[in-house]
């Protein structure tokens, strides 16, 4: 199925979003933490990979880079 040209720069969005938090997991200097950092992001991009609703889809990457942004902040306060 082809995509249209919004569907098409949501998902680029999305597969962006999925990335910067592995990238952010990363960091994370526990073993556990990460794996378990890294399975929940999984688990919640599978979850939703069937989501269609525009709205819904536009709000999951908005609470997605809320999160990472928490994330990228505990981290830097962890190393400072």
């Amino acid at each position: 199925t082809s995509l249209s040209p919004s569907q098409f720069l949501r998902r680029q969005q999305v597969l962006q979003l999925y990335r910067k938090i592995l990238r952010a997991v990363r960091e994370v200097p526990a073993e556990a933490d990460r794996r378990y950092l890294k399975d929940w992001a999984r688990e919640e991009f599978r979850r939703n990979k069937d989501a269609t609703e525009e709205d819904a889809i536009r709000m999951m990457i908005t609470q997605g880079n809320k999160q990472l942004q928490e994330l990228q902040r505990t981290l830097k306060l962890a190393k400072s």
